[in-house]
């Protein structure tokens, strides 16, 4: 069996206001918005270079919330085989998505939230 390769980490922050988290991380911090999401939009992600942050907006009412972080990984279903077999606590099972990713949500034992997946979009 092939080993699981690490390649990025995409960080989730959560935001007050989606349109003033936009306009900071592009004209503050010089990044390009790639997309935004949700009807209406409630995420966005910039890039720069090889790097990806993706900002999601607190809805109304909610606590704020522990850290929530994106890695993306080669050989998804195998690694997600060998962290369930050692216990970890799936949120959200492991599943194609529609936004091109296969992947799942984690939670570490102290409830921050790792979604792992891997892309299946091919070029």
């Amino acid at each position: 069996m092939a080993e699981s390769k690490f390649h990025a980490v995409t960080p989730i922050l959560q935001v007050e206001n989606l349109q003033r988290g936009i306009e900071f991380y592009t004209a503050v911090l010089g990044m390009k918005l790639a997309w935004t999401w949700g009807t209406p939009p409630d995420r966005a992600s910039f890039c720069r270079d090889s790097v990806e942050i993706t900002i999601e907006e607190k809805k109304l009412g909610e606590a704020t919330r522990l850290s929530h972080v994106y890695l993306h990984v080669d050989g998804i279903d195998a690694y997600v085989g060998q962290i369930s077999t050692a216990g970890a606590r799936l949120k959200v099972p492991l599943a194609d998505r529609s936004y091109g990713m296969r992947d799942c949500r984690v939670l570490d034992a102290d409830g921050n939230e790792l979604s792992i997946g891997e892309s299946i979009v091919k070029n």
